[in-house]
């Protein structure tokens, strides 16, 4: 019955999640009248500094630093292990590395071009990561992403909306035979059920909510027209089959909720300060793509973006 219809910025859904916590056994089966046992609060680990050294392999130093990296960059192959575990995978993935790198060194596979290219790539691409962080990231701030919120529900004018019923059926006569039915004072929500062919027919044909655009046209038109209370008389034709509409109720739509959308909100910020980044860098830049065929293709990524 709806059609596709753009939400824009604040469009949303909100997800809960429950979490249940069950008690030991043991804590249920004891004595409630029994003198509480006070345990002393355990001290907090100190975080050790990135130069802490941790390992040495064949005398080099591994740090708590590198090992911070080996745990962000491996963190996939780690994700089933238990968390004590983890730190002793990444070790072992780090001096495994180590070695077996420091054997390609002396094998000279460092030397050919092939991957002195791929070294720069990666350094290209480690500085490109570092900027986006410190340039483009850091300026996407919590009351940047509230100012933005605040600006789009200003420049977001009221919007009526209403929440209407339906019976759908196959024919015109079938239409009318209803709304006869209702005029001899027949139960709008009942009819619905026993004969409305929609999906909604088991909840008495209750559409929800709904503003403009949401709608296929003509139902759209004939549903606002309606008062509170309403139902038309005269069947609407869509290309579903023909409505009898019923109006429950109007409202003014209110804007989510800025927990809702603040994630949204902040990756349109995100990408926004990103792309001007980067057509300001490509303004500045001489750029000539040699094929013709891909300046064209790598054009219409440009201009999409």
């Amino acid at each position: 019955m709806r059609v596709p219809f753009d939400l824009r910025l604040l469009s949303a859904c909100a997800l809960a999640a429950g979490l249940s916590v069950a008690a030991p056994l043991g804590a249920l089966a004891q004595d409630s009248t029994a003198p509480a046992q006070e345990t002393p609060a355990a001290a907090a680990p100190e975080t050790p500094s990135p130069d802490t050294v941790i390992a040495t392999v064949n005398g080099a130093d591994v740090t708590e630093g590198e090992l911070d990296m080996a745990l962000n960059d491996l963190g996939e192959q780690f994700a089933q292990l238990p968390a004590e575990q983890k730190r002793a995978a990444a070790l072992s993935a780090v001096i495994e590395i180590r070695l077996l790198a420091q054997q390609a060194a002396d094998a000279g596979l460092g030397e050919n071009e092939a991957f002195k290219q791929r070294m720069a790539f990666l350094r290209e691409r480690a500085l490109h990561s570092a900027f986006v962080e410190q340039k483009v990231a850091a300026e996407v701030t919590d009351e940047a992403v509230r100012a933005r919120y605040d600006k789009e529900v200003a420049a977001t004018p009221p919007t009526n909306e209403i929440r209407a019923r339906h019976i759908l059926v196959k024919t015109k006569e079938e239409a009318e035979a209803i709304i006869a039915q209702l005029e001899g004072g027949g139960d709008f929500e009942a009819i619905a059920k026993e004969k409305s062919t929609d999906g909604a027919a088991p909840q008495g044909g209750d559409l929800g909510y709904f503003g403009p655009g949401q709608m296929v046209p003509a139902f759209e038109k004939a549903a606002f027209a309606l008062e509170v209370g309403e139902y038309s008389k005269e069947p609407v034709e869509t290309d579903f089959g023909f409505h009898v509409i019923k109006v429950e109720d109007k409202r003014t739509q209110q804007p989510p909720a800025f927990d809702q959308v603040k994630d949204q909100v902040r990756s349109l910020l995100f990408r926004e300060k990103y792309f001007e980044m980067v057509q300001s860098a490509r303004s500045a830049a001489e750029i000539d793509v040699k094929d013709p065929a891909l300046k064209e293709a790598v054009g219409k990524i440009d201009a999409a973006q």
